[in-house]
């Protein structure tokens, strides 16, 4: 060292900024995949199944990538409530998220793979805390 010490900047404003852009990586998704879920070629609801696959995975790498259980939450609340609320039916009558197959395939998949995202980031956690 050359007698000059650094003092050490705050990591909290980064953190607040990566734990915000995974928020509304999940809204974002949610807002997509809300009017994108129904596109389907068969039977097979497959749009509605590759939004279930994406938060999962968003919620999955979120975590690996921040180390923390709260990478995997954060996207999947900002998910959750756009999805949740964008499938409430307005006062005019209108539904977004309509009750159908490929509509209940999205609401519950995708609310089932936050769930496992989140569940995965704690057995994850676990991992990642014996490696330190």
């Amino acid at each position: 060292m050359n007698g000059t010490t650094r003092k050490r900047e705050p990591q909290w404003p980064v953190s607040v900024g990566v734990y915000g852009v995974l928020f509304l990586c999940g809204a974002v998704q949610g807002l997509i995949g809300s009017f994108q879920y129904s596109h389907t070629a068969g039977p097979v609801p497959v749009a509605a199944l590759i939004s279930c696959a994406v938060i999962l995975a968003t919620c999955v790498l979120g975590a690996w990538a921040t180390r923390s259980v709260s990478g995997a939450v954060l996207p999947g609340i900002g998910w959750v409530l756009t999805s949740f609320v964008l499938s409430m039916p307005v006062s005019n009558g209108s539904v977004i998220i309509t009750s159908t197959p490929p509509g209940k395939w999205y609401l519950y998949g995708g609310t089932l793979s936050v769930a496992a995202g989140v569940v995965a980031s704690f057995v994850g956690g676990i991992r990642w805390a014996g490696r330190r």
